[in-house]
């Protein structure tokens, strides 16, 4: 049946332009219920007897849920008790164009078929389609639409023998649900149904959508009222107001950053705001408007460290009304430190907000029976998050998770809801769903459409696989790799050709021949991006299937790959480069520590030695090249932990070695990445997938500066191969650690490296800083890199042995790919380095050591300091803010001074480190100074190995 709709419209140039939209509607869409034998159902998601459960609808009902409730009430949707729910088109694209994690979620939970839930596309039903009035709001079309369809459910029910179901429509607009009723409906808000049903848990789940006029007990205060988003657009636009994400300090949470391009975190690009006043309700991620201060009001951040202890007894003082918070401020300015102001300004309003869940505790209340109460974040930036809950009592010394659902200006804090409990404060698996959660790493169970997508076990390789490849298993071939490694990515060759030169060869998992584009699996990949390696367990991008088996590289059968073939000289000089998909045989899998002790025996002499020998001496020349060229050797703190087989707990900690084969491998792939980048964009000059790393600007280098200063060095910063000159200079001998610290140092100065479209960004940029290369992609882990995956694809199309497809060509998709992919790969970083974090607060929490130890950095209130033996960074407060201290700043040379005992950069020092657990959201490293000693700072020395806080009588770690 086709609708169709004639209007006129005037165009630009005073001509009439007759404009015909046809919408064409159906009747035979079924309704989804297995108990209806009218429709020619090709599929039945809604029970046959659905729940009856709730008092205020006793009997068996389907839900129908308007647009907000999905927007706002997912957690309750979403819980095992809500089942039946019919989501209609209108109300699925409403979702679609407001909120994409609601979107996601509700279109989660349609595929679960546990939860019968069912879309009904209403809107090209005949008798469900509704029309939009003149002079009506889109809004009320809609309410309408639902209206209709519930009212035609409930008659297509009625029709059906024996049938009592009734249609429950839950909506919380308050006219919605009153003209339902008129029209014989069976409506409820979310509240009266989830009340209804008898559990209290429900409840808390409920969003706190309540804007508030009346402000809580005990906040005495009221933000700057937010401009409406139309003003802010018309700001924006004007140049009145700079629009940014804002970023909250993680050393101070009065101070934060806008950053109006986001894409690099150039300080040039970065508006500065301080106090509550400005930053005005503002939570981390939030696109916010920002309106400049004037230039004789700009400041400069506080050179103060605030200690978790001062946070929280700051973030409960009264904030007070605008004048107020205005005063504060202004006396907060004295004790900031001299130096060059940054552009300030205040954040006048939300564009859009970036509010997730949040894990964190309760905070004890003293009121008994409360059920209002604040809940603790585990991220230090985010506030305290008001919420309701019945059930306090046992959710005291447990990780939960809430939600913040909205901030009313009078309110001192965020309002939200409780959404589920993680488990006991400290238990280990409880602190690692924390840490994932808390950097939103997918760490969920793949779902049975992706799985549908794996290839059925037992698999082998057809000779249609075999087609188009080359047959490279009579070469041996083996791999180098971390000690348990099963993801197994690349594997190496190196042999000599008849006419002197040499073979060599990169090979690379094949994982694009079972990962094709736009499927499920696809899918998930694209939206992982990255495989998260914690300590104790690896997140996988791809099933354990492929990443672990079919499409790792071991050493037990036949493997697909993608190869990179180098022609080289004896002097590493390349002669000819060529890609091709492989069948190759590795002949071993090998550690970093096995394959250094075959290169080593020098009485082994077999092609598997040979390769391996050849591949070390041709590394060693291609990276002297590097370093020729400018190429950075930077260094950074790594450890390994030592895991108890039976509690899992770490029992001893070492920093990771770094031996020849290390780099052997690091330069072969390198140089692949170099070659595979330079074909893609050679053939795809607009959408190849490459990865940058920005020049630093010259102000980033400036705490490396006055470091190297104070030991009697000049950094020159002017090139990369300048300062990596000035690097190698820099040698102490009394204190070999000194270089590497410096090079510590450099890293700390660098820029993020990021993906990126090459059709996206001018080619003066596409450089690596790091590398001294003029292009570079990632293309060697693509079981662990989804970047990787696509360059395999790019490249598969380039050499034709694929066929392209639309996405891949679209520079605009790609770049939008490329944003997600930094933004996992970041908080992949951050996930990594708080399982380090957590697993050193394990290793030390029955343990006092004394550790030789080096300054990082001087700060005003606190010194930095670095632990070489365990790779460790961490905090020595000399005082407190707002307290008189012993020692004295000095703001030039970076020194702290006490007693006649001064603190300079890379002074070596011996500390004292225990566990500090006095609080428990944040049990912490703590660092006190036991060497040089001075008055009042110095502590006894720690118990020896054997003397751990359990007894004497503990028998002394072993290392295994």
């Amino acid at each position: 049946m086709q609708h169709s709709k004639v209007f006129m419209k005037k165009t630009k140039r005073g001509s009439i332009l007759k404009i015909v939209r046809e919408h064409y509607l159906r009747d035979d869409i079924w309704c989804g219920s297995s108990m209806c034998n009218i429709c020619l159902h090709e599929s039945t998601p809604l029970q046959a007897n659905p729940s009856s459960a709730s008092s205020v609808c006793q009997s068996p009902h389907y839900l129908i849920v308007d647009t907000n409730v999905v927007l706002h009430q997912m957690d309750v949707l979403d819980d095992e008790h809500i089942s039946n729910v019919i989501i209609l088109t209108t109300v699925l694209e409403e979702v679609r164009r407001r909120s994409t994690p609601a979107y996601k979620r509700i279109k989660d939970l349609i595929t679960n078929p546990e939860k019968h839930f069912y879309t009904f596309v209403n809107e090209f039903h005949k008798d469900t389609y509704v029309e939009r009035q003149p002079k009506e709001s889109s809004n009320d079309r809609n309410d309408r639409a639902i209206r209709q369809t519930a009212s035609w459910y409930q008659s297509h029910l009625n029709e059906l023998e024996d049938c009592n179901t009734k249609i429950v429509l839950i909506t919380n607009d308050r006219a919605n649900k009153e003209k339902a009723k008129e029209e014989g409906i069976t409506a409820f808000t979310v509240r009266e149904y989830v009340k209804g049903l008898g559990i209290p848990e429900l409840l808390d789940r409920l969003a706190n959508l309540d804007k508030g006029s009346q402000a809580h007990a005990g906040d005495n205060i009221q933000y700057p009222e937010h401009k409406s988003l139309a003003e802010i657009q018309r700001g924006v636009k004007s140049g009145r107001y700079k629009q940014g994400k804002f970023h909250l300090s993680r050393e101070n949470y009065l101070e934060a950053n806008v950053m109006v391009n986001d894409d690099d975190k150039d300080d040039s690009n970065s508006i500065f705001l301080q106090g509550a006043y400005s930053i005005n309700r503002s939570v981390s991620g939030d696109i916010v408007a920002v309106e400049m201060l004037p230039e004789e009001e700009w400041t400069c951040p506080s050179s103060m460290m605030l200690e978790e202890e001062e946070e929280e007894e700051k973030a409960d003082e009264e904030i007070g009304t605008e004048d107020d918070l205005l005063e504060k401020e202004s006396k907060a300015k004295v004790r900031k430190k001299i130096g060059p102001k940054q552009p300030t300004g205040k954040v006048v309003g939300i564009i859009k907000r970036n509010w997730r869940q949040y894990c964190g505790i309760l905070q004890p209340s003293v009121l008994k029976r409360a059920t209002r109460h604040l809940v603790i974040p585990a991220e230090k930036r985010i506030p305290k998050i008001r919420i309701e809950t019945r059930q306090a009592e046992s959710l005291v010394g447990q990780r939960i998770i809430v939600q913040i659902d909205s901030w009313p200006r009078n309110s001192r804090y965020p309002q939200g809801h409780f959404v589920r409990k993680l488990g006991a404060i400290g238990d280990k698996e409880t602190e690692n769903q924390v840490l994932l959660l808390e950097h939103d790493v997918p760490h969920s169970k793949f779902s049975e459409n992706v799985l549908r997508c794996l290839p059925s076990v037992p698999w082998t390789i057809t000779e249609q696989d075999l087609k188009y490849r080359e047959d490279l298993r009579h070469i041996t071939v083996c791999s180098v790799d971390p000690p348990g490694c099963t993801d197994i990515d690349d594997a190496l060759h190196c042999r000599n050709l008849d006419n002197g030169n040499l073979e060599v060869g990169v090979h690379i998992a094949d994982v694009s021949h079972f990962i094709r584009p736009n499927t499920a699996i696809d899918d998930e990949a694209s939206n992982r991006g990255t495989t998260v390696y914690l300590v104790d367990k690896r997140i996988d991008m791809v099933p354990e299937l492929l990443s672990s088996n079919l499409c790792s590289l071991r050493d037990d059968g036949d493997r697909l790959a993608f190869s990179v073939l180098w022609e080289m000289t004896n002097d590493a000089k390349i002669v000819n480069t060529r890609f091709t998909k492989s069948c190759i045989r590795s002949k071993a899998s090998l550690t970093y520590a096995q394959a250094q002790l075959i290169i080593d025996e020098t009485s082994r002499n077999d092609e598997l030695a040979t390769s391996l020998r050849g591949l070390n001496r041709l590394a060693k020349i291609l990276k002297q090249g590097r370093i020729d060229k400018g190429a950075l050797v930077l260094a950074s703190t790594e450890i390994r932990f030592h895991i108890d087989s039976e509690t899992h707990d770490p029992i001893d900690v070492e920093t990771k070695q770094l031996r020849d084969t290390n780099s052997m491998v690091e330069e072969f792939m390198l140089l692949a990445n170099i070659s595979v980048a330079e074909k893609i964009k050679e053939d795809f000059p607009n959408c190849a997938v490459l990865r940058r790393h920005p020049s630093p600007p010259p102000s980033n280098f400036d705490p490396l500066i006055k470091a190297a200063q104070s030991k009697g060095f000049q950094m020159d910063i002017n090139s990369g191969k300048a300062l990596q000159v000035s690097l190698n200079e820099a040698v102490i001998p009394d204190n070999p650690y000194f270089n590497t610290m410096l090079r510590i140092l450099t890293t700390r100065c660098m820029m993020q490296a990021l993906y990126f479209c090459s059709g996206m960004v001018p080619e003066s940029d596409f450089g690596h800083y790091g590398l001294a290369a003029p292009i570079y992609t990632h293309f060697t882990s693509p079981i662990r890199r989804y970047s990787d995956i696509l360059a395999h694809r790019l490249l598969a199309v380039a050499i034709g042995q694929d066929a392209s497809y639309a996405d891949l060509l679209n520079k605009k998709k790609t770049h939008s790919c490329c944003d997600n992919l930094n933004y996992r790969h970041r908080m992949a970083q951050y996930a990594g380095r708080a399982s380090v974090a957590l697993h050193t607060q394990l290793f030390f929490k029955k343990r006092t050591v004394d550790e030789e130890a080096y300054v990082l950095f001087v700060r005003k209130n606190a010194v930095q300091v670095l632990i070489p033996k365990y790779g460790l960074e961490g905090t020595l407060y000399v005082s407190k803010s707002g307290e008189k201290s012993e020692f004295e700043f000095n703001e030039e040379n970076f020194t702290q001074t006490a007693h006649g005992v001064t603190l300079h950069t890379f002074d070596p020092l011996i500390v004292q480190l225990s566990i500090d657990a006095s609080n428990v959201q944040h049990q912490k490293l703590s660092i006190k100074l036991v060497k040089p000693v001075i008055p009042g700072f110095s502590v006894d020395p720690a118990p020896t190995e054997m003397q751990v806080e359990d007894g004497p009588k503990q028998k002394k770690l072993k290392k295994i």
